[in-house]
């Protein structure tokens, strides 16, 4: 007979049910952070699965622990480095946009991607390594050091990081015409 897992405290059981209720409310925040580090909603469904694939695999373990968003985070932000880098993920195809079946759904991603084009285009433009420091910095608020942890880097390369990341998109945006506030290169984007 299989041993019943007991219920972790304030946070999902290590069973099926469990990482079931956990997707089910993590997953859209997930998969919008995960667009943020590609610039496409394909690359950022197919990144999502990887890495939900990842952690199921290692579920019973994962929810245990003291922090799950933190874990799947990590593991979201290192699988984009890893699809980031394959050359074959540099190539773009745009022939033809898919139908799409549900036209209350497809407007409303077409309203995120007409609210998110500047930044998108923005992020398109960094390296790998500087729009994964800027998503979990702006789309998680983690410090220099929890990014650092994150990433497995010394905090000076993720600050520097921030720092020119923080300035490309600027640069970008204010040649686009959008007005960027005055604050320092640690408070916005």
């Amino acid at each position: 007979m299989p041993r019943a897992e007991a219920p972790s405290k304030n946070g999902p059981t290590p069973d099926d049910p469990g990482f079931v209720e956990w997707v089910t409310a993590r997953g859209t925040p997930l998969r919008r952070k995960a667009y943020l580090l590609c610039g496409d909603w394909d690359r950022a469904d197919d990144l999502v699965q990887d890495t939900l694939v990842y952690v199921f695999a290692r579920w019973g373990r994962v929810a245990r622990g003291s922090n799950v968003d933190a874990y799947v985070n990590r593991v979201l932000v290192h699988k984009a480095v890893d699809e980031g880098r394959k050359p074959w993920r540099r190539v773009r195809l745009v022939e033809h946009v898919p139908e799409v079946a549900d036209h209350a759904a497809g407007a409303a991603l077409v309203g995120v991607e007409h609210a998110d084009s500047p930044l998108a285009l923005a992020l398109a433009e960094l390296p790998v390594g500087q729009r994964a420091v800027l998503v979990l910095r702006y789309t998680d608020d983690l410090s220099v050091e929890e990014i650092a942890r994150v990433l497995d880097l010394p905090s000076g390369t993720v600050k520097s990081r921030l720092s020119r990341a923080v300035q490309a998109v600027r640069s970008h945006l204010e040649t686009q015409g959008l007005g960027v506030s005055a604050a320092g290169p640690e408070d916005t984007p």
